[in-house]
């Protein structure tokens, strides 16, 4: 397996383990510890996580397997996120951000011990918050890592402006943006993200690699225009769809990490084949093409 040297301190498994929909799995604690050292012995050590993901019962259930098998963490990389909250209000869920100094300590403590862990291998901001104070924000994440218990801090779905301002009150330590590439989704294409990134020489983490699934299932022409055009080039390259796109995210300089979101251990090795695909280049645009949202100028 690949791996992708973050910092001089910290390296990821090329492919990363999601759990956004760990709950929903509705795995024992014995099975979520054989779940995770199948995947890390094939390579993937890399496992992703949310304060946020099933109203926090996803940290509660990763730390109930590591509970059970102490021995798996010292074989794994934890990332895990802070700022989205809720409350109730006239009986309804308010979801809003809070990147306070104070909340993102609590928030970083809270997800260690939910977790039963000691330090937190990549802490990231979930989102972007319009009342984001980036100094406050900055200091925050450099004293958590001052107190050891993060390695290492970066953000997801931010822009360029606001990573900007945030890196540079960070002097300039963010590792990471995690943000949403896939044939059909070109926000941070459009916006110059990627194209930031590939500069200062970040690896972005990919979510949302197969479009949510809906490459596969969606009746809208975006996806059925990428889908006939990846299911003739698949034939091409001896492989399968899913195969495919992760070749397209992994052939771009800015050397992509994509998050495979699946129970199915199937999807896992179809992410792991694509080191074998070799993309023609013509290819690649073919793909970036594929949904008709593009044109080349």
């Amino acid at each position: 397996m690949e791996r992708i040297q973050l910092s001089k301190d910290l390296s990821f498994s090329r492919i990363v383990q999601g759990f956004w929909r760990l709950t929903s799995w509705h795995l024992t604690k014995e099975e979520l510890s054989s779940f995770i050292q199948e995947r890390i012995d094939l390579g993937i050590t890399t496992f992703d996580t949310a304060q946020i993901y099933g109203g926090g019962e996803a940290e509660k259930q990763l730390g109930e397997a590591l509970k059970y098998n102490p021995n798996l963490r010292k074989q794994m990389e934890i990332v895990t996120k802070t700022n989205i909250f809720g409350e109730i209000i006239n009986g309804e869920r308010f979801g809003y951000y809070d990147s306070r100094y104070e909340t993102i300590i609590n928030s970083c403590k809270n997800s260690i011990k939910n977790m039963n862990i000691d330090y937190i291998d990549l802490y990231l901001i979930h989102r972007e918050d319009p009342c984001l104070d980036f100094v406050e924000v900055a200091r925050a994440l450099k004293d958590l890592k001052q107190m050891g218990l993060i390695k290492e801090f970066g953000v997801s779905n931010f822009d360029p402006m606001k990573f900007n301002c945030l890196n540079e009150a960070c002097d300039n330590e963010l590792v990471t943006n995690q943000i949403e590439i896939n044939p059909q989704c070109f926000e941070h294409f459009d916006s110059g993200m990627i194209d930031l990134l590939t500069q200062k020489k970040i690896s972005p983490m990919v979510w949302s690699p197969m479009s949510g699934g809906q490459i596969f299932t969606s009746e809208k022409d975006i996806y059925k225009n990428s889908l006939e055009v990846l299911e003739e080039l698949s034939k091409k390259y001896n492989t399968t769809v899913s195969t495919l796109v992760y070749a397209w995210l992994m052939y771009h300089p800015v050397k992509a990490l994509p998050i495979v979101g699946s129970k199915n251990i199937e999807r896992l090795k179809e992410a792991i084949d694509a080191f074998n695909i070799k993309l023609d280049h013509y290819d690649w645009y073919r793909i970036y093409t594929s949904s008709k949202q593009k044109a080349l100028r």
